[in-house]
């Protein structure tokens, strides 16, 4: 059997764009001699839909759409992720042969945790399909059917698939995608069943589809493996039929099948098989990116496609000489090429020289437009206004803080002016301890490094001079201690722990959920009682956060959602 996995990008709500994006991909299927091609999950309206799929009007159209698509699936075997409402809303594959939707099968497992709520929207499915293409069984899942060990898969061995088909929309983090096909790996070996993963690939707000799809053999060997972060077609041949001589050498299916309490209904279709092959397609198995390069790869990919499918040119990043610009500039720039990326400086008497110096420089080193627009007199101007209502002259944080949103306004006005997407470039760390000026530098429509620890910012920085062989993150940007600059003197770590003891911290809490109590065995206590009581405190702060990219495995916003008001602390 030649199998095609489309791993595609989708537009959430852009049904005939999608629709394109399926018999585009059919059409080079087809001419590849592929007998069955596999799309991601709900691949008609993009993934995840959210409250769209509460109007009825939204479930008509993708239905609409996807009866369009069966229509043009001829000789070949469609298996295309789409809603589908027949008394009630499922989450399902249709299976498009000889011009019409031959059947559907309905998601039988629904995350409710994380970013998803498919509970909200779905109801669960009970049966199984199975399809006979050119002698050849065919079970069909759907994303978390196969993360859950046991059934639907087992099942689907036992009613005789060779091949299990898994349509998926797997939303990437860091190690994700080795995870990911371990676990694959783990449920091929299992149900000695050749697998065939087709991902989604692209950014959707906050989250990012790494792609990655694969085909495993009943050992759970990869055959072929798609690129990451790239919309991509992979066609392979597979030999299921070797799946049997394994299943005959192990008891324990029967053992399985005898175990079970309710056997499930199948609903097995016969469908006619593509041309016969007269050539061989070996797969190509493309290795996983090292880490920082998936960083690279997730982040540019989650940027420009936020910026694409919102209908935005340009981009507007505010260096300051420091790190976190540096690293948000040149990764812009990366994503969307310099000649859309405008930087630009707004210095207080406040800013060094060498600060000064480096945003020039870093801008001008990725080719892109800089400008510098000292921002003292309109500082000095509102502080002037603000006499009579402070009893003299602003000071403290009042005092730096308005500087920051100085920097906001001017950063907004030129967004109005020119339609540039503003991107803020505070990191994970900041936004974890409140350590941002709320409408100042959190200013913006996207926050590019949200979900990037500053430690992880210094590894990025050096990895992106790696890749291009210089420095375009200046070396003295890299080296120079971190400051907000809005007071004489000032260093981050006069208001925040060292980032290389703060983030570790951070991570304990915020992604591992641990107590006070459990990591003040693990660190220091009087680090973990200031960095607790900093991200509590700083709740509502993230609320008003711009959407950035989801890099780790449990990110503010979708992931994390801890109450505003709110007095545990434990």
């Amino acid at each position: 059997m030649r199998v095609a996995l489309a791993q595609i990008d989708t537009v959430v709500g852009d049904l005939d764009g999608n629709r394109a994006l399926v018999l585009e991909a059919l059409g080079e299927a087809r001419d590849a001699g592929a007998d069955l091609v596999v799309y991601p999950e709900l691949a008609t309206t993009g993934y995840p839909p959210e409250d769209l799929l509460l109007r009825p009007a939204f479930a008509r159209a993708a239905r609409a759409s996807v009866e369009r698509i069966a229509a043009e699936a001829d000789g070949v075997v469609a298996l295309v992720g789409t809603p589908w409402f027949d008394g009630d809303l499922a989450n399902a594959c249709a299976v498009c042969a000889g011009g019409e939707v031959r059947a559907v099968y309905r998601k039988h497992y629904l995350p409710n945790y994380g970013v998803f709520d498919e509970h909200r929207y779905f109801a669960e499915g009970r049966d199984l399909v199975v399809l006979r293409i050119g002698g050849v069984s065919v079970g069909i899942t759907i994303c978390e059917d196969v993360w859950q060990p046991g059934p639907p898969a087992t099942d689907l061995a036992l009613a005789g698939a060779e091949l299990v088909v898994n349509l998926s929309a797997s939303p990437y983090h860091v190690g994700k995608a080795e995870d990911r096909e371990e676990m694959l790996v783990t449920r091929a070996r299992d149900t000695s069943a050749y697998f065939a993963f087709c991902n989604l690939v692209g950014g959707q707000d906050e989250l990012v589809f790494d792609g990655h799809s694969v085909v495993l053999d009943e050992a759970g060997e990869v055959v072929a493996r798609a690129p990451g972060f790239e919309p991509h077609l992979l066609v392979v041949d597979v030999e299921p039929s070797d799946a049997i001589a394994r299943r005959l050498s192990d008891a324990r299916r029967r053992d399985l099948a005898r175990s079970r309490a309710r056997e499930p209904r199948v609903d097995t279709i016969e469908l006619d098989a593509g041309a016969e092959h007269q050539d061989e397609v070996v797969g190509t198995v493309i290795p996983f990116a090292p880490e920082l390069e998936q960083m690279r790869l997730a982040l540019t990919l989650g940027l420009r496609d936020y910026v694409e499918k919102n209908g935005f040119g340009d981009v507007l990043v505010a260096v300051s000489g420091g790190i976190d610009s540096a690293v948000t500039a040149a990764l812009c720039a990366d994503a969307l090429g310099p000649e859309r990326v405008h930087c630009v400086s707004m210095p207080s008497r406040f800013n060094s020289e060498g600060t000064r110096d480096d945003a020039r420089a870093v801008a001008e080193g990725l080719g892109c437009e800089f400008r510098e627009i000292p921002i003292e007199d309109a500082v000095t101007s509102l502080g002037a206004a603000l006499e009579h209502e402070v009893e003299g002259r602003l000071a403290g944080l009042a005092a730096e803080n308005l500087q920051a949103r100085v920097r906001g306004v001017l950063l907004m006005a030129l967004s109005n002016t020119h339609g540039w997407l503003v991107v803020s470039t505070g990191n994970k760390s900041e936004l974890a301890v409140g350590y941002s000026t709320l409408y100042g530098d959190m200013v913006g429509g996207f926050a590019l490094l949200k979900d990037v620890f500053k430690t992880d910012v210094y590894r990025l920085a050096e990895h992106l001079n790696a890749r291009a062989g210089r420095d375009v993150i200046p070396r003295s940007t890299i080296e120079r201690a971190p400051s907000a600059e809005l007071r004489d003197d000032q260093r981050d770590a006069d208001s925040i722990p060292p980032y290389d003891v703060l983030d570790p911290v951070l991570e304990a809490y915020v992604e591992e959920d641990r107590s006070r109590e459990e990591l003040a065995e693990d660190f220091d206590p009087t680090v973990v009682e200031r960095a607790v009581a900093l991200v509590d405190r700083a709740e509502y702060k993230r609320r008003q956060a711009p959407p950035g990219v989801k890099l780790r495995p449990k990110a503010f916003g979708r992931d994390r959602r801890t109450p505003i008001t709110n007095r545990y602390r434990g």
